[in-house]
């Protein structure tokens, strides 16, 4: 029995999302994406009209919503400090069950330029935005300002994705490892400078 069309769909957008983690935007064909996906060639223009920049656009949303229910996973944490550190633990064993090769999807098309194609790049700017707003909840609810915990959770993300980036290129969970334990001790200042809310 042949793959319903929305199967098709799908396995074009996580196959489109991870070869971005992997080989960046510009690695991305609709060759390869169907190659990795399995999915039939006749089935690209139909669920994808606007050809490959549409495919990269939904596959960056994808991932973008993978990473955030990952982010608010984590969050269901009561201790923030924890949950924090359970984000670094998640991309630490991605980096390492990947060996090295696998990075970050959204980063893949924010790192590259957005004259050709800037709805991708739209999509990236949401994806983290969205993520810091989560981390910046987490830490408005734990005592800290609005102001503090929005620039917070840049920061962490801004940790995370740039060690992911070290990670790789080093072949090493070092930058990650290092990240964590400055990150976890500068929330942990912050958060008893805070005191409890109330």
């Amino acid at each position: 029995m042949s793959p319903r069309r929305s199967d098709s769909r799908e396995r074009m957008i996580t196959g489109a999302a991870a070869l971005l983690g992997e080989h960046g935007a510009a690695g991305v064909s609709i060759d390869r994406v169907l190659a990795h996906s399995g999915a039939p060639r006749g089935s690209v223009y139909h669920h994808f009209p606007r050809g490959r920049t549409q495919l990269i656009d939904e596959a960056v949303v994808f991932a973008g919503d993978f990473i955030a229910g990952m982010i608010e996973d984590a969050m269901d944490d009561p201790d923030p400090l924890r949950a924090v550190d359970g984000f670094f633990t998640l991309w630490r064993d991605r980096l390492v069950r990947g060996d090295f090769r696998v990075g970050c999807p959204v980063v893949a098309v924010a790192v590259e330029s957005a004259d050709a194609a800037p709805e991708p790049a739209r999509s990236a700017a949401a994806a983290f935005a969205r993520w810091q707003q989560a981390l910046a909840t987490l830490l408005l609810r734990h005592g800290l300002t609005e102001e503090r915990s929005r620039r917070l959770a840049a920061f962490v993300i801004a940790s995370v994705e740039g060690a992911v980036v070290m990670c790789r290129a080093e072949r090493s969970t070092a930058p990650i490892d290092a990240a964590a334990v400055e990150i976890h001790d500068l929330l942990e200042h912050a958060l008893r400078s805070a005191g409890p809310r109330g």
